[in-house]
């Protein structure tokens, strides 16, 4: 029994429509652009944009969730354990992410681009932990994710708005601890 395979070109028409699209949201708010702009750019029909994507919508998470993935390095992290190491690589990847974003010119849609980070985020750590622990699915495990996933694009958000003149590894390495070792045990820590 063999597997489907995905035909190449509709890998490369995808990727034809979500460049074209990031290379317009460079230049306009998106807002401002609309589906025949991004068929133009990418020399495309309607109809193809529509067997690939819902909406313009549904085409701005794709390319937000792919890029946050890009820059969280998804290999790295669901090979390994949730450690410092982890945190900070999340925590840059995240706070790189917010940067490149605010280049973009996505005013408007932070709630969002909010929901993508922390979707992504908690099934990192829903993996990780699972790793880590050795069990099969959990709900205290799925709280943990949740919670962690909130935090760090929390601290994220904290890091852009007001202590950006700090690098992100710096900002998130006092927290770690706390983090690894849990609130009671840290008297251990100190």
């Amino acid at each position: 029994m063999t597997s489907p395979k995905t035909d190449l070109r509709v890998i490369r028409t995808r990727k034809l429509i979500m460049d074209s699209f990031i290379e317009l949201s460079s230049k306009k708010e998106f807002k401002d652009i609309t589906v025949k702009d991004i068929t133009t750019e990418a020399m495309i029909n309607r109809a193809t944009f529509y067997y690939h994507f819902e909406d313009i919508y549904d085409l701005l998470e794709k390319v937000l969730s792919e890029v946050l993935l890009v820059n969280l390095n998804d290999d790295f992290l669901q090979h390994n354990e949730l450690n410092e190491e982890a945190f900070v690589i999340i925590f840059k990847a995240i706070t790189n992410f917010q940067k490149s974003l605010s280049n973009r010119c996505h005013r408007g849609y932070e709630e969002t681009i909010a929901r993508i980070i922390r979707e992504q985020l908690e099934i990192i750590f829903y993996k990780m932990l699972l790793k880590q622990h050795a069990t099969t699915e959990n709900e205290a495990l799925k709280m943990t994710a949740v919670i962690l996933s909130w935090g760090i694009y929390g601290a994220s958000i904290e890091w852009k708005n007001n202590i950006q003149e700090r690098q992100p590894e710096e900002f998130i390495k006092s927290a770690i601890p706390y983090l690894l070792a849990g609130i009671d045990s840290q008297d251990n820590v100190l």
